[in-house]
């Protein structure tokens, strides 16, 4: 199609007077120049694409990262003292339970009894759905086994009514805070125990204030 337009152009310009093929020649070159800016313009855009790209996948990273791993929380009371104090900043892992059940010795957050106007609980799980659970003589009782702890926390003197035994259902978690003396978890009515869709994620990561600042050692 171009080689024919060409040809045109050159018998055009055969049977045409002086003025004419100016007139024409003077076209040609616009088009040639309009070509040009257009080619250009074309480059120019090009790392501009490239850019908004890189830019739109960081910003969907971040959004990602925030979402999921980025919710903050914050620490009321001390029932998880020394692992988390009153007033700490805590960021909640949201989708490790999506990919694994939660495990015992995992610091979850959740709501009681899913209670969506209470302020979010930070407790460690102890008893796994299915087991039964039993505090006898400050001692925690999985199965009739007694459980051996391997982190920090305080005597228990007040089993509340894991005194009898407790049967968790197949997706029931029981709960309980390191420093047992000062803590409302799945010993208290009120608390209970904790099912799967009460959890809202794993605490891992402490950003305020500095001096407790990072990961939480489950």
């Amino acid at each position: 199609e171009e080689g024919t337009n060409t040809y045109s152009i050159l018998s055009l310009l055969c049977y045409t007077g002086n003025s004419d093929r100016k007139r024409i020649m003077r076209g040609l070159k616009f088009r040639r120049r309009r070509r040009r800016r257009n080619k250009f313009r074309i480059e120019m855009l090009r790392p501009v694409a490239v850019w908004a790209g890189k830019i739109a996948i960081v910003c969907l990273f971040a959004f990602v990262f925030v979402w999921y791993f980025g919710q903050r929380v914050a620490v009321v009371g001390d029932s998880m003292n020394p692992i988390l104090n009153n007033g700490d900043i805590a960021l909640v892992n949201r989708i490790v339970y999506d990919a694994t059940a939660p495990k015992r010795g995992d610091i979850i957050v959740f709501k009681p009894k899913g209670n969506e106007n209470s302020h979010y609980y930070i407790k460690r799980i102890i008893g796994l759905p299915g087991e039964k659970v039993q505090i006898l003589e400050g001692e925690i009782y999985i199965d009739g086994e007694k459980l051996e702890e391997d982190y920090g926390v305080s005597e228990i003197t007040d089993p509340g009514i894991a005194a009898e035994e407790i049967e968790l259902e197949g997706n029931e978690f029981f709960v309980l805070g390191d420093d047992r003396e000062n803590s409302e978890d799945s010993r208290m009515a009120d608390v209970g125990n904790v099912k799967r869709s009460y959890i809202y994620g794993k605490a891992w990561f402490v950003i305020s204030p500095w001096e407790n600042f990072g990961f939480v050692r489950s």
